[in-house]
């Protein structure tokens, strides 16, 4: 598996297909979800996946300060297969790319309430009440680096 780290004008049309197919699958589809998930912030972020030779496994994105938060943010964190450590591995390689790329001395995204743990797990607080985004409970949670 490779990890791949790039800005929205470096992903081919493929790449970008892939990722839109994933998170469509998951997100609108499997959650019985529909929204808007195509939006301008995916312009403005950096897309770090994994991928094997059958392609993206994992997927989030990475947004600078300003886009979604005050601070930088993840966003759209998915796995294609769950309970195998590939969430993990791609959120590990977000906050190193929020750290590295976008200096970053904190974190902020809204999490699933089922994914909790998943983000606990890598130093994450729950900073908010518990909300409905798009009829899914969700909350925010932040790192300090």
């Amino acid at each position: 598996m490779q990890t791949i780290i790039k800005y929205y004008h470096e992903l081919t049309l493929d790449e970008l297909y892939e990722i839109l197919q994933l998170r469509n699958s998951v997100f609108i589809v499997e959650q019985n979800c529909p929204y808007l998930d195509i939006d301008d912030k995916d312009k403005h972020s950096l897309h770090v996946f994994i991928k094997d030779e059958q392609g993206i496994q994992a997927y989030l994105r990475v947004l600078e300060k300003g886009i979604s938060f005050d601070e930088v943010g993840i966003g759209r964190v998915i796995a294609r297969k769950r309970r195998c450590g590939l969430g993990t591995e791609v959120l590990k390689a977000g906050i190193k790319a929020a750290q590295e790329i976008y200096h970053a001395e904190k974190i902020i995204l809204e999490a699933q309430i089922y994914a909790r743990t998943l983000y606990e797990k890598q130093g994450f607080i729950q900073t908010s009440d518990e909300f409905l985004e798009d009829g899914i409970p969700h909350i925010q949670m932040t790192l300090q680096i």
